[in-house]
């Protein structure tokens, strides 16, 4: 260790191509072993080289040369998960399947441009790749990174702008500043139509910017605004809500409700920056507060064991008597661990086509239904879909049935609703034949094996409903 600090900060150790600095490869071992990552971090931008199991064995040749090899295909498979974690905790995650040599080089280039120091996480896109950057103030050097723009609009709502429309207009000098009504009831066709028709008032071209600065519904639509204003224009995320700083935000879906559903209508839209002002967080009332756990207590259960723990340890923040000022540093945890594990998905299906980015869909299949038919809060609702899902789980043989117990008994602790029967109604069912990610007849549903092993499972969308109304009525083990 001593000797690589060394290297990395001699004066003749350097490259002169490489700007100044060194590149240091590493094996897959070192970075998940003990501190190392973090380590690694503090020194500099640390990239990972994602390849599937077996990819990576069919790369390496000669199994008779490779050690671990030796020890067979599902050995292989369970050690590149239990290492996967660890390697999603990187600033950045290029993905090399079906790539080139070449092109992976492209790709690092084009996220390593994108780092934005130790605090933020690539999302890997190309020449489309932005960091995520989480702080405890608005930032106007971040916005530096957007280039030249003729103007740039603010779009928040009226509960963000009671608290920190003065300090961001302070601090990021907008030209414009919109305020819309607060609440999903409002993310429409209707709302973005005039906050169209305003931004084009307000004299904005092609060559402006929109500054998301509130929620998911804020996110959402001032997204598809940028989507769609002049055929697209820059858009950067200011997400103020636990479920934009690790979800919404991220990632570049954009949408507005309709009476049919939720999200029905959007677009793809990725941001040049996503800028979470942990800060923000301190005024969030109670329920909402609460609301957002729906969303980490998912990422736990996607990511692992080390994010589910981070998760457990920031509960008592989520409690109506925590003072709403006091984060504790388990929840930045929880909220980096869950940023890095959507990073990672994006970087590698952003469009949703390969079956990775599905899923980051996991409770929200009967979630949303949930949410569009009752108007409960988004965390709310994806927490109930998350003991729903345990329980089609069980009922399709891949999880111990004791995993519902566990998962409702998190969202009980966290206050949520943790019980989905009183929500089941044929209404709600009857909303699962509307999902957006239905395909014809079909629905691509996330089932969970175990904390940290979950998957996409195809299900006839009668099925699926069949299954939910069957097992409505029965009771936690």
């Amino acid at each position: 260790a001593a000797a690589l600090a060394a290297l990395i900060a001699g004066d003749d150790a350097a490259d002169p191509r490489l700007g100044g600095g060194v590149v240091v490869a590493t094996g897959g071992g070192a970075a998940a072993s003990g501190d190392n990552l973090e380590r690694m971090r503090a020194a500099g931008c640390v990239i990972a080289l994602e390849v599937d199991a077996e990819t990576a064995r069919q790369r390496a040749g000669d199994p008779a040369s490779r050690p671990l090899l030796q020890r067979g295909p599902a050995a292989v498979a369970a050690l590149a998960a239990a290492r996967a974690p660890s390697y999603r905790r990187a600033h950045v995650v290029v993905d090399t399947n079906g790539r080139t040599v070449a092109e992976v080089v492209a790709q690092v280039a084009d996220a390593a441009r994108a780092y934005a120091g130790p605090g933020s996480t690539v999302v890997a896109l190309g020449a489309r790749s932005y960091p995520i950057v989480v702080a405890e103030r608005f930032d106007r050097a971040g916005l530096a990174r957007l280039g030249a723009v003729t103007k740039v609009a603010l779009v928040t709502d009226t509960n963000v702008a009671r608290h920190w429309r003065a300090q961001a207009e302070r601090e990021l000098t907008p030209d414009v500043t919109l305020v819309i009504e607060a609440g999903e009831a409002h993310k429409t066709l209707a709302t973005y139509e005039r906050v169209c028709d305003q931004l084009i008032a307000a004299g904005l071209d092609r060559s402006s910017a929109i500054l998301a600065l509130g929620g998911g519904v804020v996110g959402d639509l001032a997204g598809f605004v940028a989507a769609t204003l002049f055929r697209g224009i820059t858009v950067v995320q200011l997400p103020t809500t636990l479920v934009a700083m690790v979800d919404a935000a991220i990632g570049g879906k954009t949408a507005v409700d309709t009476a049919a559903g939720k999200n029905l209508i959007g677009a793809f839209w990725q941001p040049k920056l996503v800028a979470c002002n942990l800060a923000t967080l301190a005024t969030l009332p109670p329920r909402e507060r609460r609301a957002g756990f729906g969303e980490l207590w998912k990422y736990a259960l996607l990511d692992g064991a080390a994010l589910w723990d981070a998760v457990e340890r920031s509960v008592p923040w989520a409690s109506a008597e925590a003072p709403p000022g006091a984060l504790p540093e388990a929840l930045r945890e929880a909220i980096t661990r869950s940023i890095a594990f959507k990073a990672a998905i994006v970087g590698r299906d952003e469009h949703e086509r390969t079956g990775v980015r599905a899923l980051l869909n996991l409770g929200h299949t009967v979630g949303h239904a949930i949410e569009s038919h009752t108007g409960m809060l988004h965390g709310e609702a994806v927490g109930l879909g998350l003991v729903a899902a345990c329980r089609v789980s069980a009922a399709l043989g891949l999880a111990d049935p004791a995993l519902e117990r566990r998962v409702a008994e998190a969202l009980e602790r966290t206050g949520l609703p943790h019980d989905p029967d009183t929500y089941l109604t044929d209404a709600v069912l009857a909303r699962l034949h509307v999902d957006k990610k239905r395909v014809a007849d079909r629905v691509r549903f996330i089932a969970i094996r175990e904390v940290g092993a979950c998957e996409p499972v195809e299900l006839a969308v009668t099925e699926l409903t069949e299954l939910v109304r069957t097992l409505r009525s029965s009771t936690l083990p």
